[in-house]
């Protein structure tokens, strides 16, 4: 039992520094459609993020599978699927040279990954919160089985 806290709490902790990735990221794209910041700052900033931000995303999908949590698994296939065809084709860098080209392209699929991930976050909250009440009703089932029923009333 102590063993699914341990889980969902480690989802918690996975998708939490994968929604700050893809708001960081979308947060620089934002700015240099604003002219803050120069696209060559943007693409070797964003660019250091994105190989780990594959890599977490990828055990965050493994652990799914592997606890049989079959409907987040199936959940964040597609989400992984296009970061593998990304990857395959060698697109998942940003070129200083087209960063200007492929701007809203970009801003909207950080914006899917941010609405996917904040879907995510909410699944796993309210699995903690049924994490608790589920074990404090076992642990109130469990004390009612050793005092037996009250026969006085």
């Amino acid at each position: 039992m102590a063993w699914d806290l341990i889980y969902w709490l480690i989802c918690f902790c996975l998708d939490i520094a994968l929604f700050a990735s893809s708001l960081y990221q979308y947060v620089m794209l934002t700015d240099l459609e604003a002219d803050y910041i120069n696209p060559f700052e943007l693409s070797s900033r964003i660019n250091q993020l994105v190989v780990p931000e594959f890599i977490v995303h990828g055990v965050f999908c493994a652990l799914f599978l592997l606890a049989q949590r079959w409907f987040m698994f199936l959940f964040t296939v597609p989400l992984t699927y296009y970061i593998v065809m990304l990857f395959v084709k060698q697109k998942h860098l940003i070129d200083v040279t087209e960063v200007f080209r492929v701007l809203n392209t970009e801003k909207k699929c950080r914006l899917v990954k941010l609405g996917v991930y904040f879907c995510l976050l909410a699944i796993i909250i309210i699995r903690f919160v049924l994490y608790f009440i589920y074990r404090q009703n076992y642990y109130l089932f469990l004390q009612y089985l050793c005092r037996g029923p009250d026969l006085r009333n």
